[in-house]
């Protein structure tokens, strides 16, 4: 029973956040003259509540191997968030931010995967 009213609450939520991506953007992050400012500020939401939803699946993962796809996807989005910064603001150091983010998130998920295998870092 309990975890039917955990599963209820959760959709409630997701539908709730569904519901404001849908009806308000953030449209006060972008330049007001950019011809998709609804557009990017939907995306912004859409990230928000999917890093949102990673870090719930790195906090609550039953094994590691759930934990690291997590924090990959986590690093993923965040790639996505500093690509729309760049977008809306078009300052071009936001991708430097992104590519250094994606090296690191790509580095860090071999050495955690190298790790729970059992493996040491020259095998």
């Amino acid at each position: 029973m309990l975890k039917k009213k955990r599963w209820l609450i959760g959709a409630v939520i997701l539908a709730t956040a569904i519901i404001l991506i849908l009806v308000r953007p953030f449209p006060f992050l972008f330049y007001p003259d950019l011809p998709y400012v609804g557009f990017l500020g939907r995306a912004l939401y859409i990230i928000v509540l999917a890093c949102l939803l990673c870090l719930y699946r790195i906090w609550k993962g039953p094994t590691g191997a759930d934990r690291i796809v997590a924090i990959d996807i986590l690093g993923i989005m965040i790639v996505g968030l500093c690509a729309i910064l760049t977008i809306s603001t078009n300052r071009s150091w936001y991708i430097d931010i992104g590519i250094a983010w994606a090296l690191q998130s790509f580095i860090s998920t071999l050495a955690l995967s190298k790790y729970l295998e059992g493996k040491g870092f020259d095998d």
